[in-house]
């Protein structure tokens, strides 16, 4: 269940965790796999040791990672749990239609259905889609 996002109880220890671009690298890191080793941290992030157990730690407290320790090695796990309870905490503050990606072609959806056409009416969409297709040269998705 969605943690209630008040006045009195704001995520802001989260939003500070994941302020800082060293940090959000670490996440983005650990979004990728179930479990990261500290030892792939220190290939790719350009600081030290202590600074990297230094963020690791205030994500730690922020509830954002797990960490577990096996002999001498560090392995982190993203909490995505905590990132789904603040994600539907921020959309009961703005409710409005989320948005849905579809399973055709990779089409956002807004969730909302489409209502029934008649034939004729199926007819007349597909010919102004045709006319419309005529006029286009190129189309360009940017995405990121």
């Amino acid at each position: 269940m969605a943690r209630k996002l008040t006045a009195g109880d704001p995520p802001t220890e989260v939003f500070r965790a994941l302020s800082d671009p060293i940090r959000w690298s670490i996440i983005v890191q650990m979004a990728q796999v179930d479990e990261l080793a500290c030892i792939t941290l220190e290939d790719t992030l350009p600081v030290s040791k202590p600074t990297i157990s230094y963020h690791t730690k205030i994500l730690q407290n922020a509830g954002l990672i797990s960490t577990r320790k096996a002999g001498r090695n560090y392995y982190y796990s993203l909490r995505r749990d905590v990132l789904k309870d603040l994600l539907e905490g921020l959309w009961e503050l703005a409710p409005t239609p989320r948005p849905v990606v579809g399973t055709e072609n990779g089409a956002v959806q807004t969730g909302r259905r489409k209502k029934r056409q008649d034939s004729a009416s199926i007819a007349a969409a597909i010919s102004r889609q045709r006319e419309a297709s005529d006029d286009i040269e190129e189309v360009a998705v940017l995405t990121w």
